[in-house]
This record gives structure tokens, sequence and C-alpha cells, in this order.
């Protein structure tokens, strides 16, 4: 079964992924972008805020995202893989661009997966307050850098990008505590297995 767990900086997937691989200690843990050698350079390039074209930045990800899935979900697809982020953000983020219409992000992020994509998605989602102080306590990349506005908006896109790709989206307030929030997971989890 192939998971991502969706959800702005600071949401908590790192925390929640640790928490799943506890549960499934066999499972495939990866992220995106940056599950592949090739990934972790696209996102240092991204994270690195130089990239002056929104187009640029998309075909980026796309790249990085092709080479996950040729190189890390299809081999593994008979396997537990728990992924940090999957299509569904590259999908919001270039939503909130603007540049590409949502025809063409489809079809090209259909193109890069192979049709492809997490049996479910668990969406983490922070309130602004939330958000803010938790920004508030740590070092900001690029992305954060963009300030709660922006980032609230890819949650409200994430939410979208998911209804574009008909994937099944189950939405946890990740401000509940660590182990709530994991007892969500499970339970949705459990309730595709039957």
């Amino acid at each position: 079964m192939y998971i991502a767990l969706e959800g702005i900086d600071t949401a908590g997937k790192s925390t929640q992924i640790s928490k799943l691989a506890e549960h499934f200690p066999d499972a495939i843990i990866t992220k995106e972008p940056g599950g592949t050698e090739i990934g972790k350079e696209i996102r240092e390039i991204v994270l690195n805020a130089k990239i002056q074209s929104k187009k640029a930045e998309f075909l980026l990800f796309l790249a990085d995202r092709a080479e996950h899935i040729k190189e890390v979900i299809e081999p593994n697809l008979e396997k537990m893989i728990i992924s940090d982020r999957s299509a569904v953000s590259g999908v919001a983020y270039a939503l909130i661009q603007g540049e590409i219409s949502e025809t063409a992000i489809i079809h090209l992020n259909r193109f890069a997966t192979n049709g492809i994509y997490p049996k479910k998605v668990f969406l983490l989602q922070l309130t602004k307050e939330e958000l803010e102080l938790r920004l508030s306590q740590k070092k900001l990349d690029g992305i954060e850098l963009r300030g709660s506005e922006y980032l609230l908006k890819i949650q409200d896109a994430i939410i979208e990008a998911a209804r574009l790709l008909q994937l099944e989206l189950v939405t946890i307030d990740a401000t509940k505590n660590i182990e709530d929030i994991t007892k969500e997971i499970l339970n949705n989890m459990k309730d595709s297995n039957d």
C-alpha cells in the first residue's frame, strides 16, 4: 500500500512518518522531492531559492517525481510505502503559481508518475495561529520565507490537488497530540485494507 503524508512545513509530517515506521518496520520510507540521489540535488536547487522561473521550478519537481516513481515507488508497489509528500504537493504548488493551466499540470504529472499515485493521502492541517507559532520557532528555508499566507494557500491547494487527481484525502487536525494523530492515520489505513 502506497500512502503519502501531506502538509505544509511544520505540520508534523516527519514526526508522524517516524511513528508509522515503528508500526511498519519493513515499510519503504521515502520523500518527495529528494527521495533519490538525483532528487536530493534537485531539492537543493529549489530550496536555495535561486530559480527565477516558476516553470523551471515546476519542471525540476516533475523530473524529481519521475525519477522517484521509477526508482523507489514502482519496484516496491507490493510493499508498504510511506512517503513524505507526493504528486499532490507538486500539483498544489503548481496551482498557486498560476503560470500553468490545471489541465497541463494534471497531464504532466500523469506523464511523470505513469499514473501511479498514493492509494491514500493524509493531510496534516494547521491553523494560521499554529503555523505562525511553529514558524517563529525555527530557521526558515526558501519556501517558508514566503510567509504564512503563502503556506496556507498551499494547504488549501493540497485539498484541491487531491480532488483534481481523484485521490482519497484524509484531513487530520495537526494541532492534536502526536499519538492521537498517529492513531487516526492507522485507523484510516485499516479501513483501506478491510
